[in-house]
């Protein structure tokens, strides 16, 4: 369905100067804000995936004193509570004073570094004080504490991102939420087996071996892939804060899918294996390219680099001219799809028809 929608321009905002429903000096910091997003995306690279962690040494200068200051904060608290026998807030009270000073670092200063710090302190005051509440049973459940206190971080979390607008929020909520959904599927048999070192971690992931686990994991990745669409199409040249919350999303997508995907298939063992492993990531490596998002080929480095030591290696065994080979072919792959990303994508877009949503994602030709 083609998108009837237009950008607004001077003669709209003119008009609405002249209706009275906005001001001249709001419409001329709206002409100013959009002559810069639309300079930004010119000379952005094209092969650019905007990502900003912290904006300078400043950010983690600060940073640093906000991790000191909320651990001496976290023991005053701790030490009243002790004295007063009302342990049980200071977690909370702790979620109090991060909220408090994210109304500074977030949303007056707009630092990146120091309000992620927050929003992490925020989370972890909420299910430190859910699961001190829910310790005070007689009998307490850890299943059900650990879903209860998941559930009540995303929860807070999702209202952190709805006051402060702050896109790693995101991944913090679908951590909380994938922490429920495990809650509801690691059985206690897992843990046990685990535990006495009969089954490796990977096999948790496996369809076969896991299938809750698993299959919470891949129902789990395919929420954030979509999540992380839909913020994604809503601003296809990455220039503002719902390409930045896509880019979290995915970042949890990209693992889920792909490690339940090309483990599962990676342990049906011999050819076959290796062959429906190498399908499975050709066409996750396509779908990277189509959605624009490296995190995806990413994560499927680890088992590219397994199948590149089975193609090498075959029954000749792990010598070192044949790790020095699987370390030249890995890397070369690496780097010819980072630096030919631009052009490859283009072709797979060009050679893809037309299909729902093409036009809202990020521009190929």
């Amino acid at each position: 369905m083609p998108d009837d929608t237009r950008a607004m321009g001077p003669d709209d905002l003119r008009a609405a100067v002249a209706a009275g429903i906005l001001t001249e000096a709001q419409a001329a910091g709206l002409m100013a804000l959009a002559q810069g997003r639309a300079g930004q995306r010119a000379h952005m690279a094209a092969d650019d995936e905007p990502f900003e962690f912290f904006r300078g040494f400043s950010e983690i200068f600060i940073a640093l004193g906000l991790t000191i200051l909320l651990s001496g904060i976290l023991a005053l608290l701790s030490w009243v509570g002790f004295t007063s026998g009302a342990f049980l807030i200071v977690p909370l009270a702790m979620a109090g004073v991060v909220w408090w000073m994210a109304g500074y670092f977030t949303l007056r200063r707009r630092m990146i570094l120091p309000s992620m710090i927050l929003a992490a302190a925020f989370g972890i005051g909420l299910c430190a004080f859910t699961l001190g509440l829910m310790g005070q049973a007689d009998f307490p459940n850890p299943r059900r504490m650990m879903i209860v206190a998941s559930l009540v971080s995303a929860v807070g979390l999702g209202v952190w991102y709805w006051r402060f607008r702050l896109p790693v929020t995101m991944f913090f909520v679908g951590l909380a939420c994938l922490g429920a959904m495990y809650g509801f599927t690691l059985s206690t048999e897992v843990l046990f087996e685990l535990g006495k070192g009969n089954a490796g971690i990977g096999s948790l992931f496996d369809l076969r071996n896991s299938a809750a686990f698993a299959t919470a994991t891949l129902v789990f990745g395919l929420g954030a892939f979509a999540a992380g669409m839909w913020f994604d199409t809503r601003d296809p040249h990455r220039l503002g804060r719902h390409a930045a919350t896509g880019f979290w999303l995915h970042l949890l997508a990209a693992p889920a899918l792909v490690n339940t995907v090309a483990l599962t298939l990676y342990n049906v063992g011999g050819t076959m294996g290796m062959l429906t492993t190498a399908a499975a990531l050709a066409v996750i490596a396509v779908l990277a390219l189509v959605i624009d998002r490296r995190s995806f080929l990413t994560a499927g480095i680890v088992y590219i680099a397994l199948l590149i030591a089975w193609a090498v290696q075959g029954t000749g065994g792990a010598g070192f001219g044949n790790w020095v080979a699987i370390l030249l072919i890995l890397g070369s792959f690496i780097t010819a799809m980072g630096t030919w990303w631009v052009p490859l994508r283009r072709e797979v877009m060009r050679a893809l028809p037309a299909f729902p949503g093409k036009a809202r994602l990020p521009p190929f030709a």
